[in-house]
C-alpha cells in the first residue's frame, strides 16, 4: 500500500515535494569584447577632456558676451553705468612753494581733496580740511593762517579761506572772520566778511580786511570801530 505508514506514537511525516528545474535566465550574459571595451575607455577620457572645456567656452562666452552681441543683437546684457573713481583724497598733506621774492610759504591740512573734472594743464584744485599756511617773510617774520576748510589753487599759488579764520602776525596782531582769500605769491590776504583784529594798539572791529605788502600794511575797509590802547611810561 503507498503512503505514509504511521508509526506508534510518531506523527505521520509527510512526502518531499518533487525537485522542480531552475529556469534559464531571461537574458544571458555576454562578456564584453575587446574593441568594446577599449572603445568606452576613450569615450571616457574624451569626457573628461570635452567637460572642462565646455565649462570655460561658457565662462568666455557669458564674459564676452556684450560686445559679441551689440547693440542690434536679440539677446544682450546692458551694462551698468560705469564706476567713478573718487577723487584723490590725502592724509596730512604738505605743499611748499616760493612767492614771488623766492621767499618760502608752507600749506598743511588734515585732509587733501582733488577736486573731479577736467582742469587746465598745470592747475590743481585741492579741497582741504582744517588748512594751515605758514608765510616766511624778508626780514624773519611771519603769518600764520588757518581754518575750518579751504580750497587751494595751486596753478595760482591761490588759497580761499572759510570758517573760522584766524591770521596770526608775529607782531601780535590776530584777525578772525568768517573768509580770507590769500594771494600766496603776493604776501596778502583780504576779506569782505566783519573781521575782527585784536593786537598791541587795541581791538579794532570793521566790515572787512586788506593785508597788503606782506603784512607790512592792514587797512580795515567799511564801517570800523577801534578801541585803542595807549602806553604808559
Amino acid at each position: 500500500m503507498s503512503g505514509t505508514v504511521p508509526r506508534p506514537g510518531l506523527s505521520p511525516v509527510a512526502a518531499l515535494p518533487a525537485r522542480r528545474d531552475m529556469l534559464a535566465p531571461s537574458r544571458a550574459r555576454v562578456a564584453p569584447s575587446l574593441r568594446g571595451m577599449a572603445r568606452r575607455h576613450a569615450l571616457v577620457r574624451l569626457a573628461k577632456l570635452a567637460l572642462p572645456a565646455i565649462a570655460l567656452a561658457l565662462l568666455c562666452l557669458l564674459l564676452f558676451w556684450p560686445d559679441i552681441a551689440g547693440k542690434e543683437g536679440r539677446m544682450s546684457f546692458r551694462r551698468g553705468p560705469s564706476m567713478v573713481a573718487e577723487a584723490l583724497q590725502v592724509t596730512a598733506p604738505l605743499y611748499q612753494g616760493l612767492d614771488e621774492l623766492n621767499r618760502p610759504y608752507t600749506v598743511t591740512a588734515q585732509v587733501a581733496r582733488q577736486q573731479p573734472g577736467v582742469v587746465a594743464p598745470g592747475a590743481e584744485i585741492i579741497d582741504l580740511d582744517a588748512p594751515r599756511a605758514d608765510i616766511t617773510m624778508t626780514d624773519g617774520a611771519w603769518i600764520f593762517l588757518e581754518s575750518r576748510e579751504g580750497v587751494y589753487d595751486r596753478g595760482r599759488n591761490w588759497l580761499d579761506l572759510q570758517g573760522d579764520v584766524t591770521i596770526y602776525h608775529d607782531n601780535g596782531t590776530r584777525f578772525r572772520s568768517e573768509t580770507a582769500a590769500v594771494d600766496l605769491t603776493a604776501g596778502s590776504a583780504s576779506s569782505r566778511r566783519p573781521t575782527q583784529a585784536q593786537g598791541p594798539f587795541g581791538t579794532i572791529v570793521s566790515e572787512g580786511f586788506e593785508l597788503t605788502e606782506r603784512g607790512a600794511v592792514m587797512v580795515f575797509t567799511g564801517r570800523a570801530r577801534a578801541v585803542l590802547e595807549g602806553r604808559q611810561k
